[in-house]
């Protein structure tokens, strides 16, 4: 979550030290719009933006309507005249999709694409063709040498394909101990990691294996995910660095498949829990096949601008996606877009409130920056470019907030804290619950790697400090119960399903409380002279630290 860094000319002659907060005097309340909150979700949320997924038509209507939003609420353009970054993509449809095809012990059967199993290719290439390539166990498909812990250890697997457990091998221990931080989800974890690593070891397939619990959510949200169009960054070798197909099978299917030479799935995912586990050959070759429809465009990340009263060469950065997946796997009532109203209309239109309510405020401090970003549910894609093309630098960024599917459950009495213990952050945040009479309650799911899921993160790992704070599940009326119980409805009817539409009856209080925090932290972090820092034993903390370093011209 969140990082310090020297603003240029104001630091030059100090130094890059370290300032720890006190925190400074917490921010005032900001007057907030809900019916700005009510009306940009609406409006993100209908059919006409047909569920804005980068390179369509919804794509084009998202970025005109924020745009007049941050021009309305008064913002200036946030690159040089522009309202906008280009983020060049590629769209890469998968089409005549050939069944999954397991050959073992002179047997062969085949599980269609969809219920069975799902697949694209990040290769740019017009056809991809897998072809009786060796299944191999790898485990958790792991490579971690800080850990002497290596699941692809003694096997080449150019032309195979590896068959990979999902989370991390302690994912189950009860508590955040372990070689992998117990129940805490790390890097390693999440599919993106798994799908890297298993490029980098040359294979020519990667497929997952669907674990509800560990993965987190369900296999209807994979279905939707990983069919029609797929959005990536454009590579300058076309992704020829990139297995041929990255695919994820139901737990039955591969149990059926490594049954099919022999083995048991249980007994092998038992043995990769333990160190020095060791990939497994599994007497089985698999084969698939099918056309790429290829289209290359330029999506855009939209950027709003309050400049700074006193430093403005200092910023505090907000972001949300606009983004969503657009057309996908219709319900049974046949509807097939997915409109993202909570994911996340909820957190672009936060955006634009606190962008009003900031500008009502009058200038900070320090310059505010209001970013909303696309290809998030790509993988990050439009905040990876910004954090790697940074229009205000890294180095004069003192950290920000992150706001992704905002609950729509009512008011809470906690809010959930993605990432906490990382930063001196955590400070800022302790004292403004305490003055709004509010808590922060650890992530209760770990295992689901959350901070490694939303678009913070592509600054997280360039040392720059973020706040992703999730609204919480105590509440107010029905405590606990009443909050998982929402929040599980939402996961199995909505996240990611034509079902997350707009309800003209939700109960905004909570959304309001939340924002409220979020204003107040931003308002703060910009008027404050502090540059907060990751605590000395982060994993973050070097990197903020190099780039702060006078050598490294902070």
């Amino acid at each position: 979550m969140l990082r310090w860094l020297c603003a240029a000319a104001s630091v030059l002659a100090a130094g890059c030290a370290t300032v720890s907060p006190s925190p400074a005097t917490l921010a005032g309340k900001g007057d907030l719009s809900e019916a700005t909150l009510k009306e940009v979700t609406r409006t993100l949320s209908l059919d006409a933006f047909e569920g804005r997924a980068p390179g369509t038509p919804g794509e084009e209507k998202t970025l005109a309507y924020l745009v007049e939003q941050f021009e309305r609420v008064g913002l200036r353009p946030g690159n040089g005249e522009s309202w906008f970054q280009d983020v060049p993509l590629v769209e890469i449809t998968g089409e005549h999709v050939e069944p999954l095809t397991i050959k073992a012990r002179g047997r062969a059967v085949s599980y269609a694409f969809g219920d069975d199993w799902v697949g694209v290719s990040y290769r740019e290439v017009p056809r991809v063709d897998l072809d009786d390539s060796e299944l191999v166990f790898v485990g958790y498909g792991i490579v971690a040498p800080e850990k002497n812990w290596n699941d692809y250890a003694g096997v080449d697997m150019r032309g195979k394909t590896a068959l990979i457990l999902v989370n991390d091998p302690d994912y189950e221990n009860a508590d955040l101990q372990g070689p992998f931080n117990g129940r805490a989800m790390t890097y390693y974890g999440r599919w993106t990691y798994k799908f890297e690593e298993a490029a980098r070891q040359g294979a020519a397939g990667a497929i997952i294996v669907h674990d509800t619990y560990p993965a987190s959510y369900g296999w209807a949200t994979v279905q939707s995910s990983w069919s029609g169009p797929q959005a990536y960054a454009r590579r300058g070798d076309g992704g020829a660095d990139q297995t041929l197909v990255n695919g994820w099978v139901r737990k039955p299917v591969a149990e059926a498949l490594v049954q099919a030479g022999g083995r048991d799935l249980a007994q092998l995912s038992a043995a990769a829990k333990r160190p020095g586990f060791k990939p497994v050959r599994l007497g089985a070759t698999i084969s698939t096949g099918f056309d790429n429809s290829i289209r290359r465009f330029a999506s855009k990340n939209v950027i709003g601008l309050l400049p700074g009263r006193a430093r403005p060469d200092e910023y505090v950065i907000h972001t949300a996606h606009w983004d969503h997946l657009g057309r996908c796997t219709p319900d049974a009532e046949g509807d097939n877009i997915c409109n993202g109203a909570i994911d996340n209309a909820t957190g672009t239109a936060a955006l634009v409130a606190l962008a009003e309510a900031h500008v009502k405020a009058g200038p900070a401090a320090r310059s505010l920056v209001f970013l909303a970003v696309t290809a998030e549910e790509a993988g990050l894609l439009g905040s990876e470019y910004y954090a790697a093309n940074p229009v205000f630098p890294l180095a004069q960024t003192v950290g920000g907030l992150n706001m992704d599917a905002l609950s729509l459950a009512g008011p809470a009495r906690d809010v959930t804290v993605i990432g906490g213990g990382k930063s001196e952050l955590d400070r800022y945040l302790e004292q403004a619950l305490a003055e709004l009479g509010r808590v922060g309650t650890p992530d209760p799911s770990p295992q689901a790697g959350y901070y490694y899921r939303s678009d913070h993160f592509s600054f997280v790992k360039r040392g720059v400090p973020m706040f992703y704070i999730d609204s919480g599940i105590d509440l107010i009326d029905g405590g606990r119960a009443a909050g998982q119980a929402w929040e599980t409805a939402y996961r199995d009817t909505g996240y990611h399903l034509p079902g997350d539409e707009y309800d003209p009856n939700w109960n905004w209080a909570g959304v309001m409380d939340d924002v409220q925090l979020f204003y107040r932290l931003g308002r703060t972090l910009a008027d404050s002279a502090d540059w907060p820092n990751w605590y000395p034993a982060d994993e973050f903390r070097h990197i903020r630290d190099a780039s702060c370093a006078p050598e490294g011209g902070c």
